[in-house]
């Protein structure tokens, strides 16, 4: 028998964990299985995105005022979100 598996992608942490709401801040999230990812923040993407297997730096968007979760998808799946 041989069970195929998903790498579920994880974010453990996102550095700095406040920016603007007119976005534009360079962000390095980190986690799991990020290789070839996407991310955004309270489901609006962020742009110039470049993973490795366990770190992204990307830009934010412009976001109104609050508290967002940060979501990453990988061809392996999308990660739970990722708030305070």
């Amino acid at each position: 028998m041989f069970v195929f598996t998903q790498n579920a992608p994880t974010v453990t942490s996102v550095t700095p964990d406040s920016g603007p709401a007119a976005g534009g801040d360079v962000v390095t999230v980190t986690g799991t299985d990020l290789t070839g990812a996407t991310l955004d923040f309270g489901g609006i993407p962020a742009t110039g995105v470049t993973c490795t297997a366990i770190s992204c730096t990307a830009t934010t968007p412009a976001h109104a005022a609050g508290v967002v979760d940060v979501r990453v998808t990988t061809p392996g799946g999308t990660s739970p979100r990722h708030g305070r």
